[in-house]
């Protein structure tokens, strides 16, 4: 919500042996780019994020948009028609396109609209013929062709050419789960253990699956409709990891979002589907107050706080929240991933248990959604000022350039008219 937060995984501290790759420009905070973030695997560099225009990106995110949130659509009729223009005339003869909800590096997403059945989808179209694009691709494929479940994005269909993809997915139109709060009149913990069932059991199946996410957060989770009775659908999987089964169950890339990343992440060491546990503890210690328990513009400290794991419930609305509550995040934010529950044991934790029964519980909902709102509002401001920052530098930047144009020029007029005289 809001000008969002970086997804880019930034410099680490320097006491924290962590290879990353260099950021070429920071992110904006747009809020259709997803995916941002860089990661380093054992065998190179790969980005897996980026803005728009490839080969040469800036944001992160090679799978660009989230191919399940719906965003206002870009009003200019032309754009549309471009990218009609561009998708293979198998698609367009089953789909008709409809408008250009998101971009990213290497993709582009577009709501479109079954022909037959007039049912509404999302198509992403990524384009292979980049090697990161491809590695994206190869990757989100990898999951959405196993995984079936009511809480995570479903991949309908996928159509193949030689430089493109177009993935069919499901439309989410209901919005991310925080702007949902906001909207709310109310919201108590019996709502929070609502929401977290449903990403728990979503979780439950994936990591069942041998399937890792490696970047839950609340952007990643939407409502698959406005409705009241909406269900929640696990998104973006560009960052997952598949295993199979005789699989060594360990992974070594380093990847993630600052604030959501795990402690054994940020120090290199091998790890497992548990980092998932780690940032459903981080989504419900914001989704039970509105604000982060690790947070810094520091990167240094903030990834101090997190190997720490180094965090307080001081503030509103903390002293209205059960023990219960605190409890289950304490088993999730814990440093020693062996000591972390995992999705089942979070299911059958006692909060989750008994606020399922509970029928009156205190309204949280005006404490989160200021603090929700501030943090809007804050980050919305640091962003400003950082594009101010890098304008201003730009300018000066252009201004040196002139100035050693017009020398070079004038050193070779006076070249020009000596040679010449």
């Amino acid at each position: 919500m809001g000008c969002g937060t970086s997804k880019v995984l930034p410099e680490p501290p320097k006491d924290i042996q962590l290879d990353l790759v260099k950021k070429v420009e920071p992110y904006t905070g747009h809020k259709n780019d997803v995916y941002k973030h860089f990661i380093k695997d054992d065998g190179g560099y790969t980005i897996k994020a980026g803005s728009p225009s490839p080969p040469h990106n800036t944001n992160p995110s090679p799978g660009g948009p989230l191919a399940g949130q719906m965003e206002s659509p870009v009003p200019r009729r032309n754009k549309v028609a471009r990218y009609r223009a561009k998708f293979d005339p198998r698609v367009t003869a089953k789909y008709d396109i409809k408008a250009l909800i998101g971009r990213g590096s290497f993709s582009r997403v577009v709501r479109v609209e079954h022909k037959a059945t007039k049912q509404p989808y999302a198509i992403k179209m990524i384009e292979t013929k980049y090697r990161e694009g491809r590695e994206v691709c190869e990757s989100e494929l990898c999951v959405l062709r196993r995984v079936r479940h009511t809480n995570i994005i479903q991949l309908i269909e996928v159509f193949e050419t030689q430089e493109r993809v177009y993935m069919v997915m499901e439309l989410a139109t209901g919005g991310e789960l925080f702007d949902r709060i906001i909207a709310k009149g109310s919201f108590t913990e019996r709502d929070a253990t609502r929401v977290l069932q449903m990403v728990l059991d979503g979780v439950k199946y994936l990591h069942t699956l041998g399937i890792t996410h490696r970047d839950l957060k609340p952007e990643n989770l939407l409502y698959y409709h406005p409705g009241t009775d909406s269900k929640i659908m696990i998104t973006d999987f560009g960052l997952a990891s598949a295993r199979k089964k005789g699989d060594d169950c360990l992974m070594k890339t380093t990847c993630g979002t600052p604030e959501y990343i795990a402690p054994e992440i940020l120090v290199r060491k091998p790890y497992t589907n548990s980092v998932d546990m780690w940032a459903l503890g981080v989504i419900s210690y914001i989704l039970l107050s509105g604000t982060m328990p690790f947070e810094d513009d520091n990167r240094t400290r903030l990834y101090r706080q997190i190997l720490k794991g180094k965090y307080s419930y001081s503030g509103e609305p903390w002293p209205s929240v059960s023990n219960l509550a605190k409890d289950f995040i304490d088993r999730l934010l814990t440093v020693d991933p062996g000591d972390r529950m995992t999705a089942l044991q979070a299911l059958k934790h006692p909060w989750v248990v008994s606020m399922a029964a509970s029928s009156s519980m205190k309204n949280l909902h005006r404490s989160i959604s200021q603090n929700l709102l501030k943090r809007a509002s804050s980050r919305c401001q640091s962003t400003k000022s950082a594009q101010s920052t890098r304008s201003s530098r730009s300018t000066k930047s252009n201004k040196s350039r002139r100035v050693r144009e017009r020398e070079l020029r004038e050193l070779n007029l006076r070249y020009q008219q000596q040679y010449n005289g």
